[in-house]
């Protein structure tokens, strides 16, 4: 029987690395992973090759520019990735009939909102990144509306890559003290996590469930930058360095951040049956699995 071909972008990043840890799972499909050392997004003709010679019949987009402060000046090198490379794919997946899995993010919310965000609320995008994916996903809609899942995700962490969890880590083991903001609300997303919603889609697609359109994923519960760092801290068991507590106004950046990024995940449970973890609980999962790699 052939296998299905699922094509992976920007397979050396959090997200990419850990699909790629869940290729042996499925041996039902035959993965290709590819980085820009393979595959320059931005270059249209290689894309369209790249697509004529594998003819996948999904591509999970992994691939973004998340340098989110950097991207206040490099904006034109940010909607390249984030916007133009993402027309690129649409354009080839489409003349391929190739299902689109499209990661996006919290950031095309102001962050205003009291309650956590559905899929239909107004996006409002405070940030040129923010901005940018936001353009992605328009691009996505346009070209192919009925073949291709957007999944928003927020505060994004695994043992790849760098991350959040790995700076506390790092900087704990370092300094004395840390100032970690804590007026900014959300849930973080283990990497490993959402490459299983993310396959789980698939594997619907696969049995005929394919339901195209905007979805959430992010870890169940609720707290603060520094109400991660200081679970992060603990679970690393790192005792002697102190966190204090700041507010936005105290650590500014070049780039605003919306101050609430809770995601409401009810309608990737409902219609691709997803399983979300409690944050604690895969925070402790990413430390005691990938202890060596942290």
């Amino acid at each position: 029987m052939t296998r299905k071909v699922v094509l992976i972008t920007g397979a050396n990043g959090q997200l990419g690395s850990e699909i790629r840890l869940l290729e042996n799972q499925y041996p039902q499909f035959a993965f290709t992973f590819t980085d820009i050392q393979e595959l320059d997004l931005q270059n249209s003709q290689a894309v369209f090759d790249c697509f004529s010679r594998l003819k996948p019949d999904y591509l999970i987009n992994c691939a973004a520019y998340t340098a989110v402060d950097k991207a206040e000046s490099d904006v034109e090198l940010c909607y390249s990735i984030n916007s133009a490379a993402v027309r690129n794919l649409a354009l080839a997946a489409k003349q391929q009939n190739t299902i689109v899995l499209h990661v996006s993010t919290d950031y095309v919310f102001d962050g205003k909102q009291a309650r956590p965000y559905r899929e239909n609320d107004a996006v409002c995008p405070v940030s040129v990144y923010g901005k940018s994916k936001l353009q992605g996903e328009q691009v996505l809609n346009e070209i192919c509306p009925s073949s291709s899942v957007i999944v928003r995700t927020a505060w994004l962490y695994s043992a790849f890559g760098n991350n959040f969890v790995k700076t506390m880590i790092r900087l704990g083991r370092e300094k004395s003290e840390l100032r970690v903001v804590n007026d900014q609300w959300g849930s973080p997303t283990y990497g490993a996590d959402l490459a299983e919603a993310l396959m789980k889609i698939v594997l619907s697609a696969e049995d005929g469930h394919f339901t195209p359109g905007i979805y959430h994923f992010s870890n169940e519960g609720k707290c603060s930058w520094y109400e991660f760092a200081q679970k992060i801290h603990q679970l690393a068991g790192i005792t002697n360095c102190k966190i204090i507590p700041v507010t936005t106004a105290e650590y500014p950046t070049a780039a605003q951040r919306p101050s609430f990024s809770l995601l409401d995940k009810s309608k990737i449970r409902k219609d691709y049956g997803v399983a979300v973890p409690l944050w604690t609980d895969s925070l402790e999962t990413c430390l005691s699995k990938f202890n060596n790699c942290i």
